[in-house]
């Protein structure tokens, strides 16, 4: 066995365990049974269980993004249709409104325990994502709209794709099930949320002209 594919199947290992149980509660020695390696490898392959932890962090990043990848085209599309493919790319990143892969667990156990491995996570990926959107509400939104309120209505819009992912078991409970299966699938989600966020930038725009 190569030590690339010996190295994957670490990670491959190691990060449903991760997502299930947290960095503290996880064994070296776990991931290595489910991985069939010595338990030396993890330090010749990675160093040690906080990098192991960092490069499977990385690693649901890098599959998540790959299988629904987002570029900011200005030339392509108008910026409220790169707002609902925005929307739409983070619901299929982050948001399973049935059973989540270890992927979207392991993201977002760190979004609400963060370790260091969240640091790095901010650094390369969430802050650049975030200021592609911050680009997108700057272009619907009026010029004198100021800074911070073009922040404050990104984390609004992150918001609502969060309440779907931490409450589609109570989401569920409210309401019947035809209900649920007719207008909470991806698709109405990002054109509600989509619609809302539209709604909401052009009201902060009128008040922002009215002062």
């Amino acid at each position: 066995m190569d030590e690339a594919s010996t190295k994957n199947r670490i990670l491959l290992a190691a990060g449903p365990i991760f997502a299930e149980k947290g960095f503290e509660a996880t064994t070296v020695r776990e991931i290595c049974e489910q991985a069939s390696v010595n338990v030396a490898s993890v330090n010749y392959y990675f160093g040690d269980k906080n990098l192991l932890y960092l490069e499977t962090v990385k690693e649901a990043r890098r599959r998540r993004a790959e299988q629904f990848p987002f570029e900011l085209d200005d030339n392509f599309d108008a910026p409220e249709h790169q707002l609902r493919r925005f929307v739409w790319t983070i619901l299929n990143r982050l948001v399973a409104m049935q059973t989540a892969p270890w992927e979207v667990q392991l993201l977002m156990r760190e979004v609400m325990k963060p370790t260091e491995a969240c640091r790095t996570l901010i650094e390369e990926y969430f802050r650049p994502f975030f200021n592609l959107l911050l680009q997108i509400v700057t272009q619907i939104a009026d010029d004198d709209v100021p800074e911070h309120r073009i922040r404050q209505i990104g984390y609004s819009i992150i918001g609502q794709i969060l309440f779907y992912r931490y409450s589609a078991e109570m989401v569920q409970l409210t309401i019947d099930a035809d209900e649920f299966k007719r207008n909470y699938d991806i698709e109405n989600l990002a054109d509600h949320i989509t619609e809302f966020s539209l709604a909401g930038i052009s009201l902060e725009t009128k008040n922002t002209q009215s002062n």
